[in-house]
């Protein structure tokens, strides 16, 4: 079993913000198992959380920015890929400013951090992401497309194309977390020469420098060209010509660092999921507003598949305990008044049994032609055939035993039952058997949603015998 994650000890890291260019410290520190990833603004009072929660993005031009209420907190992807790559589960992020630093453009100052303090394995199980088929996400206009497939583990394959001649196609992959402090954190962020006016009239990248990013050159452009956007920026002139390819002819660390760094922030984005991904995600051209609307369709499906499952551990698919046949034998009902299909689990004091709600049911006959709705009395009298297997059960020759429901307490219908519902059933026994009288709790479910409950008295009682 794999367990949370959180460091060992604080630490702190100080740096200019990539698009407000203000100055701001950030102070990560352990957390307790379930907390989870939060952000608190220090300059703005003791009450300013920003869980790290897909839910809570605002907005994903040139990065993902959080808000909760009147509270933000920008930039965030970075140190939320590192804290992914190094699979840490809790920390609380104070910020004293509206922006996580930019560093070195890569996510290599918050891993190194992470890993100098330790990570230390906690008490609770780790939390996962689990998909039950594969999902897509499609741009068609753009070419873009993400998938994840189901996987028994975290995996990550990534292809850019910016119909540029310094990068054209790139593809970079990541088969296993534990490569990612090498492989992936020191790919650093980059930008294209000729974007960069166009994201100063945005108001963006005011704190960005040749120290924090890497600027591609795709086109020849002159050195008055070049001073001119430094002067814009208020940034000094390079002593360097510009030529086509990296202006400020730094070593890459990779020679795929694009491709590489568009997976990092992938990473980022869908660390903001919450939990850790179980799937092989391959992404052609992804960027932030994708990644988020990517990331919010996995949780949507996500959720409704949640909300589906039972409250309880049981395989709807495997090899029942006791089949129809099996249930003609233990029960006198005969149809149209035998109301359970299957028994899927059953120890001394818990049965699980099943009934498939057809249209051809003949109750449906009369309640009613034209909204047919299962009776709730007949819900009741399922449940009442699943619990008297239990109890039958408990007896040798049960054959020869009959169950008399004494009494029926605490009832309530929560939902309809129509035709297609699989009704699943389970009771437990609130005390022993005395004298050959049990109570039952039951409870009955359709896609995992308690549509009946209720107590049930039985008496256990040997069949008469007939006179010769």
């Amino acid at each position: 079993m794999e367990y949370q994650n959180t460091i060992k000890e604080a630490f702190e890291l100080e740096g200019v913000g990539l698009h407000y260019g203000v100055k701001t410290k950030i102070k990560v520190l352990p957390a307790p198992p379930n907390h989870g990833i939060v952000f608190k603004r220090t300059d703005l009072g003791d009450n300013a959380l920003i869980p790290a929660n897909i839910k809570y993005v605002t907005h994903t031009e040139r990065g993902t920015i959080l808000k909760n209420k009147d509270y933000s907190v920008a930039t965030v992807e970075h140190l939320m890929s590192a804290l992914y790559g190094c699979q840490i589960d809790n920390a609380l992020i104070e910020v004293n400013g509206p922006e996580i630093p930019i560093m070195d453009g890569s996510a290599y100052p918050f891993v190194e951090k992470i890993l100098s303090v330790g990570i230390k394995e906690q008490s609770e199980p780790a939390k996962f992401f689990t998909l039950s088929r594969i999902i897509r996400y499609t741009n068609k206009e753009q070419n873009i497309e993400l998938i994840a497939i189901p996987d028994e583990k975290f995996s990550v394959n990534v292809l850019i194309d910016y119909n540029s001649t310094v990068i054209a196609n790139q593809y970079a992959i990541l088969n296993n977390i534990k490569d990612y402090p090498q492989e992936i954190s020191k790919a650093r962020t980059f930008v294209f020469f000729r974007e960069l006016e166009y994201l100063y009239k945005k108001n963006l990248i005011k704190g960005g420098d040749v120290d924090n990013a890497i600027v591609i050159l795709d086109n020849e452009v002159s050195k008055e060209e070049v001073d001119r956007i430094a002067d814009l920026f208020h940034k000094p002139h390079l002593d360097i010509a510009p030529h086509r390819g990296i202006l400020n002819n730094v070593e890459l660390h990779y020679p795929n660092e694009p491709a590489r760094h568009k997976l990092l922030d992938l990473i980022g984005d869908l660390a903001l999921l919450g939990k850790r991904l179980k799937a092989r995600i391959i992404a052609m051209k992804p960027g932030h507003t994708v990644n988020i609307e990517f990331g919010r369709k996995l949780l949507d499906i996500y959720e409704k598949e949640q909300a589906r499952k039972l409250p309880f551990e049981v395989d709807l698919s495997k090899d029942p305990v006791f089949d129809i046949n099996d249930i003609k034998k233990i029960l006198p009902h005969r149809p149209p008044f035998l109301l359970v299909d299957k028994i899927l689990e059953m120890t001394d004091n818990v049965v699980i049994g099943m009934k498939n709600v057809t249209m051809n049911e003949a109750f449906f006959v009369g309640h009613f032609p034209d909204e047919p709705v299962m009776p709730g009395v007949l819900q009741i009298e399922a449940m009442a055939q699943t619990g008297g297997i239990l109890l039958l059960e408990a007896v040798d020759n049960p054959e020869n035993y009959l169950t008399y429901f004494l009494k029926v307490d605490k009832v309530k219908f929560k939902k309809k039952v129509v035709p297609g519902d699989t009704l699943v059933f389970r009771l437990e026994l609130i005390s022993p058997i005395k004298r050959g009288i049990a109570t039952m709790k039951g409870e009955g479910f359709v896609n995992g949603q308690l549509v009946i409950e209720g107590e049930l008295t039985a008496m256990i009682s040997r069949k008469p015998v007939k006179a010769k």
